[in-house]
């Protein structure tokens, strides 16, 4: 059956999201949220039960918000947010972000497509010279970040940002980070910044053509064309300097890769895996080798990096160097910041992947969530139970392979999942 590409792409930005940092630190700079707006391999997931909506429980967590925030502005907050509902969509995705339940394979060859490369190769002129030179981001970072986020503008989401993130906060699960969007984008409107019909975005609040979150838009968003205003919607030179601008401030390292795919010997320890980070000189000991061959340049050389297996001891090996974690500052998500990094590599002409990816299934919520509590339960701390197979839970499981005699890669997979679950209890 054939799909039109715009619905195709109006899904996948429905499918952006929010993340907690719970990337190494690089600066203290929020991560925005963003899509990957491509077509989804094989059958689409079943579509989870609407979410249940209590509107009293909506209007009390209100009051709260403006007694927690009004302050000076409580009476036009009071009038922006008056009449307001929660929408049920942004709940049910929320619990469902493809970053963290698709196999990272597929979210990454479905988002570094060659077309997406291609499209890619062809808009590199629009990135302003002055931008790259200014802060130090490549060409192909910052139109690799603009396809996935927009389809190079083309599907920016068409939610009313106030009502996703007052949504997201009323739901609770990340509530002091969505009040904090939420006073940010009721100050863009009050200030003029934005009138309240065009501040249209993800259903995560994400907005524009590099989907910037409010409050990175008032920090970072940058005026490239002079012409008094930051207009991430509907100006390529202001949404692509304004990109830029926050990988600089996130720590930007000028002349390095985000990393390199590797082949790791016979008997790695793969419980050093997503461990502590360490130079060159250090993997090359070990007998970590680049897929490609050759060597990191100098400067990426006397970088720490750490080795990732976004899918198991089976698939393809990485080692990240701090760049990738500043990607993650835009989205903290392994698969997202492999995605873009790999697209731009693309786009800049180098070789795909050596290595393959394996075919699995992907992860129901519940799965994920149930694998959570049993870590948790069987003494292997994921430091919350929210279906994100993140870090922590992937640290977790490390941990319980270790314990099992297992190979500690710290991949969850379908059947694994139903192992923890049927352990538990």
């Amino acid at each position: 059956m054939r799909i039109s590409l715009r619905l195709i792409l109006i899904a996948s930005v429905a499918a952006c999201a929010p993340m907690l940092p719970e990337a190494p630190p690089v600066t203290a700079v929020a991560g925005t949220r963003t899509p990957a707006p491509v077509a989804p391999d094989g059958p689409a997931p079943a579509t989870p039960a609407p979410a249940v909506i209590d509107q009293a429980g909506f209007e009390g967590w209100k009051q709260g918000f403006l007694s927690r925030h009004g302050g000076a502005r409580r009476a036009e907050y009071e009038h922006e947010l008056a009449g307001l509902e929660p929408d049920p969509s942004v709940i049910r995705l929320d619990r469902n972000q493809p970053e963290f339940s698709r196999p990272a394979g597929a979210y990454v060859q479905s988002a570094a497509s060659a077309t997406r490369i291609a499209q890619g190769r062809a808009r590199t002129d629009r990135v302003p010279w002055e931008v790259t030179q200014r802060f130090g981001v490549p060409t192909e970072i910052l139109v690799s970040i603009w396809g996935n986020e927009s389809a190079f503008g083309a599907i920016q989401g068409d939610y009313d940002v106030i009502r996703s993130l007052a949504t997201l906060a009323y739901e609770g699960r990340r509530r002091d980070w969505a009040e904090a969007q939420l006073k940010d984008a009721l100050d863009i409107v009050l200030d003029g910044r934005r009138d309240r019909a065009g501040l249209k975005g993800s259903w995560a609040g994400a907005m524009g053509q590099t989907q910037f979150m409010p409050d990175n838009y008032l920090r970072l968003g940058v005026d490239q064309t002079g012409d008094g205003k930051v207009d991430i919607w509907g100006s390529d030179a202001d949404s692509l300097a304004s990109a830029a601008n926050l990988l600089a401030q996130a720590g930007w390292k000028r002349g390095q890769s985000w990393g390199y795919e590797v082949v790791l010997p016979a008997g790695f320890d793969y419980a050093e895996a997503e461990g502590p980070r360490h130079d060159w000189r250090y993997w090359s000991g070990r007998g970590v080798t680049l897929a490609r061959g050759g060597a990191p340049n100098a400067a990426e050389a006397q970088e720490d990096g750490v080795i990732l297996l976004p899918q198991g001891a089976r698939g393809p090996a990485f080692l990240a160097l701090p760049n990738h974690y500043v990607i993650r500052r835009y989205n903290n998500s392994v698969s997202y910041a492999l995605a873009i990094g790999l697209t731009a590599d693309g786009i800049a002409g180098k070789p795909g992947l050596v290595a393959t990816w394996p075919d699995d299934a992907p992860l129901s919520r519940d799965q994920r969530l149930g694998a959570q509590r049993a870590l948790t339960a069987l003494g292997y701390d994921t430091q919350g139970v929210d279906g994100v197979v993140g870090a922590n839970t992937r640290a977790a499981l490390r941990r319980w392979q270790i314990a099992e005699g297992r190979l500690a890669d710290g991949y969850l997979t379908a059947d694994l999942a139903d192992e923890l679950i049927r352990r538990a209890g």
